[in-house]
C-alpha cells in the first residue's frame, strides 16, 4: 500500500508531491484544515466515537484528521501498536485502547511542562489515568494496553522502536525552531516499523511563504518547510503527498482574533500572520505491515 492511489490528483513541486484541489478528510493526505471536511460523515463519526459534538474548530479537525489518516491506512485495527508524542489532555489515546490498540503515550515531564505553562493551562498529562479521562475506554482493558511514560520531543528515547503507526497533536511547533520541528518529524520515523505511518498536526502559516515565527515558544511552518521536508523524505525512500488548498467556504475566509472563539476558529491571526492547522501523513520506506496482515 502507498499514499498514491489514495489521491491521485498530484505533480511533482520542487521535487515532493502536491495534490491539485480541495483536500478530502475520506481520502487525506498531508492537507490544511477547511470547513468542508468538517461535512464529511467520517468526520461525524469521530466526533461521536470521541463523545464530542462537532465544531468548527481547528483543534477538534486535528483529532478527528489524525484517526482518518490511521484508519485509512489501517491502523485503527486491533493488535496495533502505537506511539503518541506530547499526548496532553487530548482524548486519542483512550479511544485507541478502545479499540485494542497498545499504546504507550508520553508528554513532558511535569518540572519542564509547568515551566512552559501546558500544567496551568489544563494541556499535561499528569499521569495515565488522566489519558482516559473521557472514560472512552473500560478500565481493565485501559491499564493493560497503555503504557505512559515523561519524555522530551527533542530527545526520543531509543527503545521506543517497532510500532506501527505514531502521532502528535500541535506539539511540534513548540519545540524551539522550525528546523527542530521538522526534525522530530523525521526522527519519529525511526519508531516505526518498515511501513508504519506517522500522523502529525501543526501550524500553518497560510498568509506568507517567505516572513514567519521562528525561534520562538511557537513556530509557523511555510509552505517551502513542508516542501523541503517532504523533498528529503522522498529521498530517502519514504512517502508523503502535500496538499495546500486552504478552502473557499465562509469560515476558511474568517480569520479568528483573540480573544479567540470556541467556535468559527479555523484560521487565526498569530501575531501579524494568519495560521491554521496542518496535517502531515508519512509512510516509512519498505513493505507496509498494516497493508500485508490486514489486506489494507
Amino acid at each position: 500500500m502507498t499514499l498514491l492511489p489514495l489521491y491521485p490528483f498530484w505533480r511533482i513541486f520542487a521535487g515532493a508531491r502536491v495534490a491539485r484541489g480541495a483536500p478530502s478528510f475520506a481520502r487525506p493526505v498531508s492537507q490544511a484544515c477547511t470547513q468542508a471536511q468538517m461535512n464529511d460523515p467520517a468526520y461525524l463519526r469521530w466526533c461521536e466515537a470521541m463523545h464530542e459534538q462537532p465544531s468548527t474548530h481547528r483543534k477538534q479537525w486535528e483529532f478527528c484528521y489524525i484517526l482518518q489518516a490511521l484508519a485509512t491506512h489501517g491502523g485503527m485495527t486491533p493488535g496495533m501498536r502505537g506511539l503518541g508524542f506530547g499526548v496532553g489532555d487530548e482524548p486519542l489515546t483512550g479511544l485507541f485502547a478502545s479499540r485494542g490498540i497498545e499504546i504507550v503515550a508520553t508528554d513532558l515531564d511535569l518540572q519542564s511542562a509547568a515551566e512552559q505553562g501546558w500544567v496551568d493551562t489544563d494541556q499535561h498529562a499528569r499521569n495515565k489515568e488522566a489519558l482516559n479521562g473521557r472514560g472512552l475506554c473500560e478500565p481493565a482493558a485501559f491499564d493493560r494496553l497503555v503504557q505512559f511514560r515523561f519524555m522530551d520531543m527533542t530527545a526520543i528515547d531509543e527503545d521506543l522502536r517497532d510500532f506501527d503507526f505514531c502521532w502528535s497533536a500541535c506539539a511540534l511547533e513548540h519545540l524551539g525552531s522550525i528546523g527542530q520541528g521538522l526534525r522530530f518529524i523525521e526522527d519519529s520515523l525511526e519508531c516505526l516499523k518498515p511501513g508504519g505511518v506517522a500522523v502529525h498536526t501543526t501550524e500553518y502559516n497560510c498568509g506568507s511563504d517567505i516572513e514567519t515565527l521562528d525561534n520562538a515558544s511557537t513556530v509557523l511552518f511555510r509552505k517551502r518547510d513542508f516542501i523541503r521536508l517532504a523533498r528529503r523524505l522522498r529521498r530517502r525512500g519514504h512517502d508523503v503527498v502535500l496538499n495546500f488548498d486552504t478552502g473557499d467556504q465562509p469560515l476558511d475566509l474568517h480569520i479568528d482574533v483573540p480573544p479567540y472563539s470556541q467556535d468559527k476558529h479555523l484560521k487565526l491571526q498569530i501575531a501579524q500572520w494568519v495560521t491554521t492547522s496542518f496535517g502531515m501523513i508519512v509512510r516509512k520506506r519498505g513493505r507496509n505491515p498494516l497493508a500485508s496482515k490486514f489486506g489494507a
